[in-house]
């Protein structure tokens, strides 16, 4: 009898799974902070922490260190992200004590249009091969930051990666399950078994992986900045292959690629200002979600209770339906941000939400319109980076240019072929993105850096890791680890638009009352794996004068300072 009480507490006692007998902090936190003076790093591999406190420890700063962890990441974690992906950034500069936004997104093929899918009976943009394909966007925006902010020479930034390209590195179990994966679907487009299965397999946990055509790409990067990568052999032999693929990516479309300098964007959540970056990315959300919840009073509404959960998953609902609405890119439509991320807005849309019965769905605001790697880095001078990058499904497109080494994004996917959508297809345009880095500010001075990764799980992530360190007072560890609540709604071809009531998915560590009561409201609650984002974050005390570094408990990452 004693035995089948244990079994049955610890079936349906998930809290009890995550960190026995802690003496300190929440049952659910997995580990301390990681506490140093100097700088710190978190990123979602440990090998690329280490290239990052190498970089800070030979001089360099923040956002040299940011760019060869991204680097090394690009090799270690195809899984998620690469130079064939795209990047967007948030600095805290410790010079001109100000935020600056990155968006290092790629455009469509120009000679693409509509039409031709129209002409051709699609009905949404494939997820796979050459026609979802937009411009690769990192390397640039690699280039843009360290034009900016960098100190260290690019040869010396990128070294860690090349040699690491070159001599090979141990697949963690992770991102060996991933890439089996993927590697099971893939392996029947052109060039990827000869990069991504050596032997013909797709390597295993702890084997030795090696990528000698990205060394020799990275190489070329190092010696002859981004103009080697848009302008000059690199960019002909992409734009060559997509094209013998069918695709319609072309060199000029990589030789007029920019990255942009965008101002971020913030509403203040009880004192503290979040910052996001405006659309093509998701991160408005973020923000308008946060902005409803600030109307009610979580000091009396528990962590894990079925108020918080009800009424954080309606007010997601409610900012997804302007998400899928409104959000594109700005350099092709007028978006109406102001209004949205206003309190008056947030008021209004507070106002539909039931406390006793959970919404099928809700119209989007009547408005005057107008899989993913996160790393943070910090250093001794006060300089913070919150970068985010990319490639989207996992690997990507399925695409692997011939002798370059890396496979190129499928971003193009996320576009509407809906006439008239503000997210609709159309030739040199940026699609709706998905990956938002964020930060944290009080009182002007930097906070915290932090990010989630994980398709539209990011905003609602990104919201409740801020609820979490705010509303129930969790250190930068603890609301991390934290269970997490993931709303999926049924989609249209974009795979963003929520039609009904849609699933809430609930992770382990929410009791039992909650789930069943949350059912009795309306909501059709479901599990899932693997579906609740991967988070990082750096916070500096001010007071104390001390970084405190946090890692994903969910994934490989890693926090290390010195």
């Amino acid at each position: 009898m004693k035995k089948i009480c244990f079994f049955l507490a610890l079936t349906f006692s998930p809290l009890l799974l995550q960190a026995q007998d802690r003496i300190t902090g929440k049952l659910f936190a997995t580990r301390s902070e990681v506490i140093a003076q100097n700088g710190m790093a978190a990123t979602s591999h440990p090998l690329a922490t280490q290239v990052a406190i190498d970089i800070l420890q030979k001089g360099g700063n923040a956002i040299d260190a940011a760019i060869a962890a991204n680097a090394a990441l690009g090799l270690m974690e195809p899984t998620g992200n690469g130079i064939g992906g795209d990047i967007f950034a948030i600095v805290w500069d410790a010079e001109t004590k100000q935020l600056y936004g990155l968006n290092g997104s790629g455009r469509s093929p120009k000679s693409l249009s509509l039409a031709y899918f129209k002409e051709n009976g699609y009905e949404k943009i494939p997820s796979h091969g050459p026609l979802p394909v937009s411009v690769p966007g990192t390397v640039d925006g690699w280039f843009a930051l360290h034009e900016r902010f960098g100190s260290m020479e690019m040869e010396e930034v990128l070294e860690p990666a090349i040699e690491y390209a070159e001599e090979g590195f141990p697949v963690t179990e992770l991102i060996a399950y991933y890439w089996g994966r993927s590697a099971d679907f893939m392996d029947k487009y052109p060039n990827f078994k000869e990069v991504y299965m050596p032997g013909g397999e797709a390597p295993e946990t702890g084997e030795i992986f090696k990528n000698p055509q990205l060394a020799n790409t990275l190489r070329t990067i190092a010696r002859g900045g981004r103009d080697a990568f848009y302008e000059g052999d690199i960019a002909r032999t992409i734009a060559d292959f997509i094209q013998e693929q069918g695709g319609f990516l072309s060199y000029e479309d990589l030789a007029s690629h920019t990255s942009e300098w965008v101002e971020p964007i913030s509403a203040n959540y009880r004192g503290y200002d979040v910052w996001e970056l405006p659309p093509n990315g998701q991160g408005t959300a973020a923000l308008q979600i946060l902005n409803i919840l600030e109307g009610y009073d979580f000091d009396t509404i528990p962590f894990g209770s079925t108020m918080h959960v009800h009424l954080f998953t309606e007010a997601k609902k409610l900012a997804f339906e302007d998400r899928a609405k409104f959000y594109a890119d700005p350099d092709f439509v007028d978006i109406p941000l102001e209004e949205l991320i206003s309190e008056e807005y947030a008021a209004e849309r507070r106002e539909l939400i039931d406390l006793n019965r959970a919404a099928n769905s809700y119209d989007a605001g009547k408005l005057e319109q107008g899989n993913t790697i996160y790393l943070t880095v910090a250093d001794e001078a006060g300089n913070m980076v919150s970068l985010i990058q990319s490639n989207y499904r996992g690997m990507g497109s399925g695409m692997v240019p011939p002798g370059l080494g890396f496979m190129l994004q499928d971003r193009g996917e996320l576009f509407s072929l809906e006439e008239g959508h503000a997210n609709v297809f159309e030739p040199g345009k940026r699609p709706f993105h998905t990956i938002i880095p964020a930060f944290i500010t009080k009182d002007g001075s930097p906070w915290i850096s932090f990010g989630l990764m994980g398709g539209a799980m990011q905003p609602q992530g990104h919201a409740q890791i801020v609820m979490n360190l705010v509303d129930f007072d969790m250190g930068l560890q603890e609301a991390g680890d934290a269970p997490r609540i993931h709303h999926e709604g049924s989609s249209e071809p974009t795979g963003y638009k929520m039609t009904d009531g849609g699933i809430l998915q609930l992770e382990t560590g929410f009791p039992y009352e909650t789930i069943r009561e949350l059912m009795r409201l309306g909501h059709d609650v479901g599990f899932t794996l693997g579906a609740y984002g991967g988070y990082q974050a750096i916070m500096f005390d001010e007071d104390k004068g001390v970084y405190y570094g946090a890692s994903e408990s969910r994934k490989d990452g890693q926090a290390a300072g010195y």
